[in-house]
């Protein structure tokens, strides 16, 4: 797969283990879940060493210091359901008093085109760094349009986050929006036919919230 500069795929042992478990066909919806969450926190560690901050003053038992702590509304999470919302509490691990905004989007089963139809965001979000969390990165359609209606709101800032992608997904969404930052855990190998990753984990909200 061609290398993108915006692009950052994770070669974490600790990631790659727990996706593992996460891909298991026997792995339950309680664990599905919790898997999501852990996989999820563990890659915003590692993608907002960034995050910006203040320094502030701290009085301990013994003397007054200088600390640094992250800015407040620093950053804005954005899901996209339905899947999406099995990232939130995952990134909230972290950031606990982020924001939550929400954007609803349907892929038509035979054009595999993105629909838009719901949309929901805090106040302000366009001076936050946007998380866009979704699990699945496969033709990249859903990802470019959530970006696209961000961008249209103001936001300046944008990162997405995805657990599974594949090239093509990848390639589709670098090349629309080159300033927005990807981070994705691991990455599969193509879509079959009806547009699914393979091999994938079958599809991430029915495992999320025990639908068909």
């Amino acid at each position: 797969m061609k290398q993108y500069e915006n692009v950052t795929i994770f070669n974490h042992p600790l990631i790659q283990h727990k996706v593992a478990i996460l891909r298991d066909e026997r792995t339950t919806m309680k664990e599905f879940r919790e898997l999501v969450e852990e996989i999820t926190t563990l890659m915003v560690f590692e993608a907002f060493k960034d995050v910006p901050t203040k320094t502030v003053k701290v009085k301990t038992p013994l003397e007054e210091t200088e600390q640094t702590m992250v800015v407040d509304n620093a950053v804005t999470i954005v899901p996209i359901l339905r899947a999406g919302m099995g990232m939130v509490n995952g990134v909230h691990t972290l950031f606990p008093t982020a924001r939550v905004g929400h954007i609803g989007l349907y892929r038509d089963e035979e054009t595999l085109e993105p629909h838009e139809y719901y949309c929901k965001l805090p106040d302000g979000i366009e001076n936050s760094i946007a998380i866009l969390l979704d699990p699945m990165l496969a033709t990249g359609g859903s990802a470019v349009a959530a970006i696209d209606f961000l961008k249209k709101r103001g936001c300046k800032e944008i990162r997405l986050m995805n657990i599974i992608g594949v090239p093509e997904g990848v390639k589709a969404v670098a090349e629309a929006h080159p300033d927005v930052k990807v981070y994705i855990s691991t990455l599969d190998r193509a879509l079959n036919n009806v547009g699914y990753i393979v091999p994938g984990l079958g599809d991430a909200g029915d495992r999320l919230f025990g639908t068909k």
